[in-house]
């Protein structure tokens, strides 16, 4: 499997050389849903000696749509951020991603201009692989029919994938994912994913507060709208000396200490003082242990944090790494 992969952000290169076997989704999470369906573009890029290519969007078109209506309660929490949707896609064997900004221009365009434009002249699609019910372009005109009948004309190929289902037949669902992580449910959100929620990022200078009562701590800043429930996990550290690390971790405002309301991480290593500024980690989350508290005093909190601590002590004596 490949873990390189090219990724072209918002203008396509004017001629795409590589014929693309293509599919096309916001593929938030890459559940184990998106993961099959992944897996079939690249066995059919093999079989066609096509580049496996995935079209993406940021943002999501559901969370453009609700803010440009002023309803911003309907635009969907963000389970991956660009980064680790990329790392996935590259994990599952895609060698492109388009990503293209969605946005007034991207929304406003005729069925006819997104087929002829980005899939024919842009990307050099051969191939496309897309749901019984995909709809696009400028008021969800463009459909399945309109497609093959392009797909005819240009030389490309159209097929669409049914549904795919977990071993209870249920559909796997980015929504039904995003439910299990609001109520910090990780062993469901573990089973639509197929491994550990996780989180990657670059260690940020914070108020170095965490030093200050024994509990340092590296920080990272959460993407906007993350969809975890904010709280305290159990987590596991990859990125620092080449080895998992065990630590504790509190994801939130920290409402004791700030009144900012910018949401971040916070990640306790465990029995291992580290120097990582600047360095991308990833956070594995284990075990939900506690929603987040605004305490009346900092020796409050300390409490609480020791109290934390002896939980993750006792689920690595159990679980371990």
């Amino acid at each position: 499997m490949k873990n390189t992969i090219n990724l072209y952000r918002n203008a396509f290169p004017a001629s795409q050389k590589r014929a693309s076997a293509l599919t096309i989704g916001n593929f938030d999470g890459v559940h184990l849903g998106h993961q099959r369906l992944l897996a079939h573009v690249v066995h059919v890029a093999e079989q066609k000696q096509l580049t496996p290519s995935v079209m993406t969007f940021l943002p999501h078109p559901r969370e453009y749509f609700a803010f440009r209506e002023q309803r911003p309660e309907l635009a969907p929490t963000r389970i991956s951020s660009l980064r680790d949707k990329i790392t996935a896609l590259a994990r599952a064997g895609i060698e492109q991603v388009f990503l293209n900004r969605f946005n007034t221009a991207f929304a406003s365009l005729s069925a006819e201009q997104f087929i002829e434009d980005i899939l024919v002249n842009r990307l050099n699609t051969k191939w496309l692989y897309v749901g019984n019910d995909f709809r696009f372009a400028h008021k969800r005109s463009g459909n399945i029919t309109l497609l093959r009948e392009a797909g005819a004309h240009f030389g490309f190929e159209v097929e669409t994938l049914e549904d795919v289902l977990d071993e209870h037949k249920l559909r796997y669902s980015s929504t039904e994912l995003r439910n299990a992580l609001a109520f910090g449910d990780l062993e469901r959100a573990k089973s639509y994913l197929g491994r550990p929620y996780e989180i990657s990022g670059h260690v940020i200078h914070g108020k170095k507060l965490g030093r200050t009562i024994g509990y340092p701590t590296l920080n990272i800043r959460a993407m906007p709208r993350c969809a975890l429930r904010s709280g305290i996990y159990v987590v596991s550290v990859k990125g620092l000396d080449g080895q998992i690390l065990p630590g504790i971790a509190s994801l939130g405002v920290r409402p004791t200490v700030e009144s900012d309301g910018k949401v971040l991480l916070e990640v306790h290593i465990l029995d291992k003082t580290v120097s990582a500024y600047g360095k991308l980690i990833n956070v594995a989350f284990l075990h939900y242990v506690r929603d987040e508290e605004k305490f009346p005093d900092l020796p409050t909190m300390i409490d609480a944090i020791r109290h934390d601590e002896s939980i993750a002590r006792h689920y690595f004596s159990v679980h371990g790494l």
